[in-house]
């Protein structure tokens, strides 16, 4: 990757919806250079989509917690495709040490919350963690020093 291709990632960051003309404006590149330059970075795999950032509590999901899973063998919860369908989780970690995961949960109260835990219990032993606040809820990928 480039100078220029950062540039195009910073820009897409920032706002995914500018067309291919704003985009040319701000790296100074043309419609067609820039429109070549993203389809390259999609087909590589650099850019994986296209979202939007939700605010969970405007949502209705007000209780966010880290669940770290301690699962192994045939009944971990990676080894179930539907794990990742649960409206509940957000994000599921594969991790090193003790645990097995890490899954982000966002619920609309404590009594889900209790509800998600219980379905989790069946594949191995959770801890949970809540999260008061998030001061870094969003970060963009830069290049590294």
């Amino acid at each position: 990757m480039d100078a220029m291709d950062w540039a195009l990632l910073r820009e897409l960051q920032a706002d995914a919806r500018l067309s291919y003309s704003e985009l040319s404006r701000r790296v100074h590149l043309s419609p067609p250079a820039v429109a070549e330059r993203v389809r390259r970075l999609e087909e590589s795999g650099v850019v994986t989509g296209y979202h939007a950032h939700v605010d969970l509590a405007r949502t209705g999901r007000d209780v966010i917690a880290l669940v770290t899973m301690s699962c192994y063998g045939a009944t971990c919860l990676l080894l179930d495709e539907a794990v990742p369908g649960w409206p509940e989780i957000m994000e599921i970690y594969r991790v090193t040490g003790d645990a097995c995961s890490v899954l982000r949960v966002a619920t609309a109260s404590m009594e889900a919350f209790e509800t998600v835990i219980d379905r989790l219990g069946k594949y191995g032993q959770p801890s949970s963690t809540m999260v008061l606040s998030t001061p870094l809820p969003w970060q963009p990928v830069i290049p590294l020093p």
